[in-house]
């Protein structure tokens, strides 16, 4: 599949995907029309990286349905000039919508050959506002705190405190809470005096958080 069939695919995407059902921020919209998603998904799965699914991506991991992308990029309510958290990189997809958005973007992968393999695709497309570690990444990034949005792309137990200590006042997180195998989307926005308000959003399915602060290893 050619470049052009790769831009008109990823424009009906937007249309049919991200626009038609709702998602209204121009800027998120903007950013899924020029980020290219099938740069971060293995080659034999180009010509599904614009479907209306999750697509797997190795290591039991996925990168997330293009619809569920946008949804938690608008409810970070991204201006420009943040420093936004992202827990689970996975295949970078996420944090490039991110480096669109936002001013510095930090994110934590905790399986290595994916970090490795997200970085690439990032730097490849020029994201050199995006910091990436290896790690634990329900710990969050303590020495970079705080953040004026964190994203959490894997589906956790529960709201880990300590994150919410991370958010600058004002700021946001969203993340899928639940079960293993069931969350709904959530977003926590931080108030004075470390006051939070809770949102909760629709229901979702992602892989399990697995960490200090999420699950552990088993199914």
């Amino acid at each position: 599949m050619h470049m052009i069939n790769m831009d008109i695919t990823r424009r009906r995407m937007v249309e049919n995907q991200i626009v038609a059902r709702g998602i209204c921020d121009r800027r998120v919209i903007d950013a899924m029309l020029k980020v290219p998603r099938h740069i971060f998904v293995e080659e034999a799965m180009s010509a599904q990286s614009y479907s209306d699914s999750s697509l797997p991506i190795g290591e039991k991991q996925t990168i997330s349905q293009p619809y569920m992308v946008a949804l938690m990029s608008e409810m970070l309510q991204l201006a420009g000039k943040e420093k936004v958290l992202e827990l689970g990189t996975g295949s970078g997809y996420q944090a490039a919508i991110l480096a669109e958005l936002a001013d510095r973007v930090y994110t934590v992968e905790r399986i290595r050959s994916l970090a490795l393999r997200a970085r690439k695709a990032l730097d490849s497309l020029g994201y050199l506002n995006v910091n990436l570690k290896i790690g634990d990444g329900t710990d969050g990034w303590a020495t970079e705190a705080p953040f004026d949005a964190i994203l959490v792309t894997a589906g956790a137990p529960d709201v880990p405190g300590h994150l919410v200590d991370h958010l600058a006042v004002g700021g946001r997180l969203v993340i899928p809470v639940g079960s293993r195998s069931e969350q709904t989307l959530v977003r926590i926005t931080k108030g004075e005096n470390g006051a939070v308000s809770r949102e909760d959003s629709i229901g979702c399915r992602f892989v399990k958080l697995i960490g200090r602060y999420g699950w552990n290893g088993e199914d």
